[in-house]
């Protein structure tokens, strides 16, 4: 079992081609191309409904204080100075 050769995929082209016309195919592709077309449009409108974003202002400083570490017995280090 191994991957398909040139000859099967002329083969299931054909059989494709067959059953459903050279005709039916193109209008496929025609209908599928539309369909792209408009996601496209449809994500451009998407972009122009959202509000221009404001430039942000400085992040403030945040000071960092450490909470007092607990062990695993619930001692901490402020109580072990006893």
């Amino acid at each position: 079992m191994g991957s398909f050769s040139m000859m099967h995929w002329v083969l299931v082209i054909l059989v494709i081609v067959l059953l459903f016309g050279g005709g039916r195919i193109s209008g496929l592709m025609g209908d599928v191309a539309k369909g792209i077309k408009s996601f496209k449009k449809g994500m451009e409108d998407d972009e122009d409904d959202l509000p221009k974003a404001r430039p942000a202002a400085p992040a403030a400083k945040i000071e960092s204080q450490r909470a007092p570490e607990q062990s695993a017995a619930g001692v901490t280090e402020d109580s072990k100075q006893v």
